[in-house]
């Protein structure tokens, strides 16, 4: 799951990944909640599954918005498990 993905296996995981983007550093969505309170709460929803996927994002919290990157910096770009990871923050931001 650490190889890289070409742009073309990118550009078709991002049909299906709402809010995602490709940049020079990875997969990045940015998400606005509600309140600082709620985006903490998603943040460690967030933290959670990827303590247990073993795969970190990048994030950055600037008060309600918070901007997830997701790469494989250990393979230098993109793999399925960024697309898995922004696959899991969209449920995980979707909402209830």
């Amino acid at each position: 799951m650490s190889e890289l993905m070409g742009v073309a296996d990118i550009t078709t995981a991002l049909m299906d990944l709402d809010g995602w983007q490709l940049t020079e550093s990875g997969l990045r969505r940015t998400i606005e909640s509600a309140s600082f309170p709620a985006a903490i709460v998603l943040v460690q929803r967030v933290a959670q599954a990827a303590e247990h996927l073993d795969h970190h994002p990048d994030i950055d919290i600037r008060w309600r918005k918070v901007t997830y990157n997701c790469t494989t910096h250990s393979a230098g770009g993109v793999t399925e498990l960024d697309v898995l990871l922004a696959r899991e923050i969209n449920r995980l931001a979707a909402p209830r």
